[in-house]
């Protein structure tokens, strides 16, 4: 049975292990019986299921058994890039090549063991690929809704996992909300980005991490962030360690943002509660599309978690990305995305501003691989297409529901 969830911010509890979000607004986590865990408590696996006590499930099948357990490289050649002492946690080395395996490692498996159907989710990036292959792995039909415009190579990487795809005409932000209302209508739970169970399993980096530095802890952890889904595991993750004793001293988190779409940062900066959705109009083009989100639906989660942890919101140029992703592989032999490369960026803005120290232990967390940038796609992948307003009839189409 799984555990209650709760909402951070109100603190209301809810036994329905299929909710995403509080009656508040605020997306949920499931609760952590944290106090009584020492590291001695740890699996013999090596990879997140090793914090099997601290997860949901217990340890399931298929793929979920690859995820977790990345390097964590001590990486001098990034010093002076970052004006830090930087290790690299590389999220790139999971079987999809991001750290959204740790999400869907968790949260594929809890939704499979809740009832039949297919899983979804809403994403024409890492995620979709995540949850794709993790469903195929389980032999569990996996739908995935991506915008109408999406380009060949993004498509191209999707299907090889088998994955009904879904071409949605219309605003793409709006698919969220469509996304968790449809998984009341139809046969299918579509594992949106805050899903408690995906939360879950981004919090085994943290464990990671801190479990290679104990007893001690990095000062700082850098990490790109988009709809503050990640950030809030490694702060659920934090919590938990807190609570057991085995944290006195929390690394401080620094969420980055690109400059083209960046909410998270401006409420920051206004020492807002939660970010405000950007216009189109505010939002422009960036190579870090992976996290160029105008309406981050974690946004509240991730500005509560930089604040509790002394740490900050910042974002960087395009220019700056590509340099910090030439950095990342001339200086530290990494191929990251553009998106992974912010974390870097972002951490040699905050030491130009003083609020890194030359001596400072900081984590840089590329959440995904550069190469997965490097194919040329192919235009002949089959799709399904069809628009918001039609979305749920075509869906029963496609499921079998009459």
């Amino acid at each position: 049975m799984s555990p209650a969830l709760r909402c951070h911010r109100c603190g209301e509890r809810y036994e329905d292990a299929t909710r995403v979000r509080c009656g508040c607004g605020e997306p949920l986590w499931f609760e952590t019986d944290a106090a009584a865990f020492t590291w001695a408590d740890r699996r013999s696996h090596e990879g997140m299921w090793r914090y099997e006590p601290l997860l949901p499930i217990d340890g399931p099948d298929g793929l979920a058994w690859a995820a977790g357990g990345t390097p964590l490289v001590r990486s001098e050649g990034l010093d002076d890039a970052a004006g830090c002492r930087v290790c690299v946690k590389d999220e790139g080395e999971h079987p999809t090549g991001a750290y959204k395996d740790r999400g869907s490692a968790a949260a594929v498996p809890h939704a499979t063991a809740a009832g039949d159907g297919a899983v979804g989710t809403v994403s024409y990036g890492n995620m979709a690929m995540s949850t794709a292959a993790h469903a195929a792995s389980l032999g569990r039909e996996c739908v995935v809704l991506v915008p109408d415009d999406i380009s060949p190579v993004r498509l191209e990487l999707i299907d090889q996992y088998g994955p009904t795809i879904v071409r949605v005409d219309g605003d793409y932000g709006a698919l969220y909300g469509d996304a968790l209302e449809l998984s009341a209508a139809l046969p299918v739970r579509f594992l949106v980005s805050d899903d408690p169970a995906r939360i879950s399993g981004y919090k085994t980096a943290l464990f990671e991490i801190c479990e290679a530095f104990a007893p001690d802890a990095p000062d700082a952890l850098a990490l790109p962030t988009s709809s503050g889904g990640f950030a809030s595991g490694l702060w659920r993750g934090i919590r938990d360690l807190e609570a057991a004793g085995l944290l006195d001293d929390p690394p401080r988190l620094y969420l980055v943002q690109t400059a083209a779409s960046d909410p998270i940062t401006r409420a920051f900066d206004a020492g807002a509660v939660d970010p405000t959705p950007l216009s189109p109009e505010e939002t422009g083009e960036t190579i870090a599309h992976s996290i160029g989100n105008p309406d981050p639906p974690s946004g509240g989660r991730a500005l509560a978690a930089v604040r509790d942890t002394g740490g900050a919101v910042v974002s960087v140029t395009d220019d700056e990305i590509r340099a910090a992703q030439r950095r990342f592989a001339v200086d530290g032999g990494f191929c990251v995305e553009p998106a992974s490369a912010a974390s870097l960026a972002g951490v040699a803005r905050l030491s130009e501003r003083g609020e890194v120290d030359d001596d400072d232990a900081v984590v840089l967390l590329p959440t995904g691989t550069g190469f997965k940038e490097l194919g040329a796609g192919d235009a002949s992948v089959a799709t399904e297409r069809t628009s918001r307003a039609a979305l749920p009839e075509r869906l029963a189409s496609l499921l079998g529901v009459s």
